[in-house]
């Protein structure tokens, strides 16, 4: 079990968790998930809550591969009044800000957010981690290489895991060195991997738990499901469903998705049948 200080809510996870997707962005790589206006967040984020969802995880910035940097201001006027209006409407919801600049994380948790969500696991920006410190809030700290401008082009390791996870084992010292005491980790599936690399991170994730935190897997309509079976974003459900099992019975904590009613369900079967244990 694990506990997560999020601004006074504890969060409790004591079986696994959903966490909601909502993109104030134009060029998210899965089209549904673009929410344009504060009507639209909104409505999305009472069909998540509706359905499940344990935190609502908004970004501002895509982060799909060749994406274009927007740069700091530009996601912080998409980013932070969703999150204010959010927090004004459900007031008891947790809310993760996607982002790499300290300053949106600043001024996201100030909105209301209580978790920051980093693709770049505190390194894109140097005052990512003491500013997550003196916010005191969790740290979703993930693994990529590269950028997400980059990040795909022939991305190359000897042992991904064991390369991954030793990432892992410094930065979240570096986490801890800054003053922050809720880290959760995520591999970053689709973050300068192939899709062989992809399949071995979800098969050996059990290997993660050594570090002792909180595992968080997004792979919710990633190419290494739609390209492997040969179809589009829309169409990659029912593959996601199947990795979200994996990923459950290999030990993912969180799963970060689009479709929260789904992954719920996924979540209530695999509970029900780790009873049988």
């Amino acid at each position: 079990m694990f506990t997560l200080n999020c601004k006074g809510k504890l969060l409790i996870i004591d079986k696994p968790i959903v966490m909601g997707i909502i993109n104030s962005t134009p060029d998210s790589f899965y089209q549904h998930s673009r929410k344009s206006t504060i009507d639209e967040v909104l409505q999305k984020a009472e069909q998540m809550i509706n359905e499940g969802a344990a935190i609502l995880d908004l970004g501002g910035q895509s982060t799909r591969p060749g994406s274009e940097q927007v740069g700091a201001e530009a996601e912080m006027q998409r980013v932070v009044p969703a999150i204010a209006a959010i927090h004004q409407r459900f007031p008891e919801t947790i809310i993760s800000v996607d982002t790499y600049y300290a300053a949106v994380a600043r001024e996201a948790v100030e909105a209301g957010a209580s978790i920051v969500n980093d693709i770049s696991g505190g390194v894109s920006d140097t005052a990512m981690l003491p500013t997550v410190a003196a916010l005191r809030v969790p740290f979703v700290c993930m693994h990529m290489k590269g950028t997400p401008q980059n990040m795909q082009q022939n991305p190359t390791y000897e042992n991904v895991t064991q390369e991954v996870l030793d990432f892992f084992i410094q930065q979240t010292e570096q986490c801890r060195l800054a003053g922050i005491h809720d880290i959760i980790i995520d591999p970053g599936l689709g973050f300068g991997k192939t899709i062989r690399h992809n399949f071995q991170l979800l098969h050996d994730l059990g290997i993660f738990k050594i570090l002792e935190k909180p595992l968080l897997l997004g792979v919710s309509r990633k190419s290494t499901i739609y390209k492997t079976l040969g179809i589009t974003p829309e169409e990659a459900l029912n593959g996601t469903t199947v990795l979200h099992t994996l990923g459950l019975l290999n030990g993912a904590h969180i799963l970060r998705v689009h479709d929260v009613k789904e992954a719920v369900e996924a979540i209530q079967l695999f509970n029900a049948y780790q009873q049988c244990n």
